[in-house]
Protein backbone atom coordinates (compact mmCIF):
# COMPACT_ATOMS: atom_id res chain seq x y z
CA UNK A 1 0.00 0.00 0.00
CA UNK A 2 1.51 3.61 -0.86
CA UNK A 3 2.31 6.26 1.43
CA UNK A 4 -1.15 8.30 -0.01
CA UNK A 5 -3.82 5.10 0.06
CA UNK A 6 -2.30 4.61 3.77
CA UNK A 7 -3.14 7.98 4.61
CA UNK A 8 -6.42 8.47 3.00
CA UNK A 9 -7.66 5.47 4.78
CA UNK A 10 -6.41 6.34 7.93
CA UNK A 11 -8.41 9.81 7.79
CA UNK A 12 -11.14 7.98 6.55
CA UNK A 13 -10.60 5.87 10.20
CA UNK A 14 -10.59 9.08 11.71
CA UNK A 15 -14.04 10.94 10.56
CA UNK A 16 -15.57 7.35 10.89
CA UNK A 17 -14.59 7.20 14.31
CA UNK A 18 -15.66 10.69 15.13
CA UNK A 19 -18.51 10.18 13.84
CA UNK A 20 -19.13 6.97 15.79
CA UNK A 21 -18.48 8.98 19.00
CA UNK A 22 -20.74 11.09 18.34
CA UNK A 23 -23.66 8.91 17.92
CA UNK A 24 -22.63 6.56 20.84
CA UNK A 25 -22.53 10.18 23.21
CA UNK A 26 -25.96 11.17 22.07
CA UNK A 27 -27.79 7.96 23.04
CA UNK A 28 -25.42 7.14 26.14
CA UNK A 29 -24.28 4.15 24.60
CA UNK A 30 -20.69 1.98 24.75
CA UNK A 31 -19.13 0.08 22.04
CA UNK A 32 -16.88 -3.36 22.42
CA UNK A 33 -14.98 -4.72 19.29
CA UNK A 34 -14.13 -8.40 18.76
CA UNK A 35 -11.08 -8.47 16.45
CA UNK A 36 -9.68 -11.31 14.43
CA UNK A 37 -7.75 -10.39 11.20
CA UNK A 38 -7.43 -6.36 12.18
CA UNK A 39 -5.34 -7.99 15.66
CA UNK A 40 -7.00 -4.85 17.73
CA UNK A 41 -6.06 -2.30 15.17
CA UNK A 42 -10.00 -0.39 15.26
CA UNK A 43 -9.76 -0.44 19.36
CA UNK A 44 -6.20 1.61 18.54
CA UNK A 45 -8.04 3.55 16.30
CA UNK A 46 -10.96 4.20 18.98
CA UNK A 47 -8.32 5.15 21.35
CA UNK A 48 -6.47 7.19 19.61
CA UNK A 49 -9.58 9.60 19.61
CA UNK A 50 -8.99 12.42 22.80
CA UNK A 51 -12.27 11.22 25.53
CA UNK A 52 -13.19 7.77 23.94
CA UNK A 53 -13.48 6.53 28.00
CA UNK A 54 -16.70 7.51 27.45
CA UNK A 55 -17.98 5.43 24.70
CA UNK A 56 -15.19 2.92 24.38
CA UNK A 57 -15.63 -0.05 26.36
CA UNK A 58 -12.62 -1.80 25.23
CA UNK A 59 -12.33 -5.09 22.83
CA UNK A 60 -11.25 -8.37 22.34
CA UNK A 61 -8.93 -9.59 19.74
CA UNK A 62 -9.47 -13.47 19.49
CA UNK A 63 -7.07 -14.62 16.54
CA UNK A 64 -6.89 -18.35 16.94
CA UNK A 65 -9.87 -20.78 17.01
CA UNK A 66 -9.54 -21.31 20.91
CA UNK A 67 -9.36 -17.82 21.62
CA UNK A 68 -12.70 -17.22 20.08
CA UNK A 69 -14.05 -19.96 21.97
CA UNK A 70 -13.13 -18.87 25.41
CA UNK A 71 -13.24 -15.57 24.96
CA UNK A 72 -16.52 -15.06 23.32
CA UNK A 73 -18.09 -18.33 23.21
CA UNK A 74 -18.16 -18.87 19.94
CA UNK A 75 -19.30 -22.87 19.21
CA UNK A 76 -16.49 -25.21 18.10
CA UNK A 77 -18.89 -27.24 15.68
CA UNK A 78 -19.83 -23.57 14.07
CA UNK A 79 -15.88 -22.79 13.64
CA UNK A 80 -15.52 -26.36 12.04
CA UNK A 81 -18.55 -26.18 9.55
CA UNK A 82 -18.02 -22.84 8.81
CA UNK A 83 -14.75 -21.62 9.10
CA UNK A 84 -14.31 -18.37 11.20
CA UNK A 85 -14.07 -16.53 8.05
CA UNK A 86 -17.88 -16.65 7.50
CA UNK A 87 -20.72 -14.54 8.79
CA UNK A 88 -21.82 -17.21 11.57
CA UNK A 89 -18.75 -16.83 13.23
CA UNK A 90 -18.78 -12.86 12.71
CA UNK A 91 -22.58 -12.81 14.72
CA UNK A 92 -21.37 -14.77 17.46
CA UNK A 93 -18.04 -12.97 18.04
CA UNK A 94 -20.46 -9.77 17.90
CA UNK A 95 -22.87 -11.34 20.67
CA UNK A 96 -19.95 -13.03 22.75
CA UNK A 97 -18.74 -9.60 23.15
CA UNK A 98 -21.75 -7.58 24.01
CA UNK A 99 -22.54 -10.50 26.64
CA UNK A 100 -18.58 -10.31 27.80
CA UNK A 101 -18.17 -6.87 27.92
CA UNK A 102 -22.13 -5.44 28.88
CA UNK A 103 -21.55 -2.95 25.98
CA UNK A 104 -24.48 -1.60 24.41
CA UNK A 105 -23.20 -2.30 20.85
CA UNK A 106 -20.18 -4.77 19.72
CA UNK A 107 -18.80 -5.05 15.78
CA UNK A 108 -16.93 -8.36 15.11
CA UNK A 109 -14.50 -8.75 11.96
CA UNK A 110 -12.94 -12.27 10.86
CA UNK A 111 -11.26 -12.50 7.46
CA UNK A 112 -8.42 -13.69 5.90
CA UNK A 113 -5.93 -10.01 5.13
CA UNK A 114 -3.17 -12.31 3.30
CA UNK A 115 -0.86 -12.64 1.43
CA UNK A 116 -1.63 -15.92 1.74
CA UNK A 117 -4.30 -18.27 3.65
CA UNK A 118 -6.98 -18.25 0.84
CA UNK A 119 -8.44 -20.91 -0.60
CA UNK A 120 -11.16 -21.10 -4.02
CA UNK A 121 -14.34 -20.45 -1.84
CA UNK A 122 -12.74 -17.60 0.50
CA UNK A 123 -10.44 -15.87 -1.08
CA UNK A 124 -7.76 -13.23 0.50
CA UNK A 125 -9.01 -9.81 0.93
CA UNK A 126 -12.61 -11.71 2.30
CA UNK A 127 -13.36 -10.45 5.43
CA UNK A 128 -17.05 -10.83 7.53
CA UNK A 129 -18.06 -8.50 9.97
CA UNK A 130 -21.03 -8.74 12.71
CA UNK A 131 -22.69 -6.07 14.71
CA UNK A 132 -24.98 -7.28 18.05
CA UNK A 133 -26.83 -4.03 19.46
CA UNK A 134 -28.53 -3.26 22.18
CA UNK A 135 -32.11 -5.15 22.23
CA UNK A 136 -30.90 -8.02 19.91
CA UNK A 137 -30.61 -6.93 16.86
CA UNK A 138 -27.91 -8.54 14.66
CA UNK A 139 -26.75 -7.56 11.80
CA UNK A 140 -24.09 -9.20 9.47
CA UNK A 141 -22.32 -8.61 5.80
CA UNK A 142 -19.40 -10.14 4.01
CA UNK A 143 -16.74 -7.83 1.79
CA UNK A 144 -13.92 -8.66 -0.47
CA UNK A 145 -11.16 -5.82 -0.30
CA UNK A 146 -8.17 -4.95 -2.62
CA UNK A 147 -4.86 -4.47 -1.67
CA UNK A 148 -1.57 -5.65 0.46
CA UNK A 149 -2.44 -6.87 4.12
CA UNK A 150 -2.02 -3.75 5.75
CA UNK A 151 -4.40 -2.51 3.34
CA UNK A 152 -7.29 -5.43 4.03
CA UNK A 153 -6.79 -4.47 7.32
CA UNK A 154 -6.95 -0.90 7.23
CA UNK A 155 -10.73 -0.94 4.81
CA UNK A 156 -12.23 -3.33 7.35
CA UNK A 157 -11.68 -1.30 10.03
CA UNK A 158 -13.53 1.34 7.82
CA UNK A 159 -15.96 -1.19 7.02
CA UNK A 160 -16.19 -1.83 10.62
CA UNK A 161 -16.39 2.05 11.65
CA UNK A 162 -19.61 2.68 8.56
CA UNK A 163 -21.29 -0.49 9.34
CA UNK A 164 -21.11 0.60 13.35
CA UNK A 165 -22.85 3.76 12.12
CA UNK A 166 -25.23 2.46 9.75
CA UNK A 167 -26.38 0.28 12.86
CA UNK A 168 -26.93 3.16 15.14
CA UNK A 169 -28.37 5.52 12.41
CA UNK A 170 -31.27 2.78 12.20
CA UNK A 171 -32.16 3.30 15.42
CA UNK A 172 -35.64 4.51 16.80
Amino acid sequence: MNDTVLAELEQRAARGVADVAKALRAREWTLCTAESCTGGWLAKVCTDLPGSSDWFHGGYVSYAYRAKEQQLGVIHDDLEEHGAVSEEIASQMALGARRGSGADVTVAMTGIAGPGGGMPNKPVGLVCLGWSVKGGRIITTSQQFEGDRAAVRLKTVCAALEGTLAALDELP
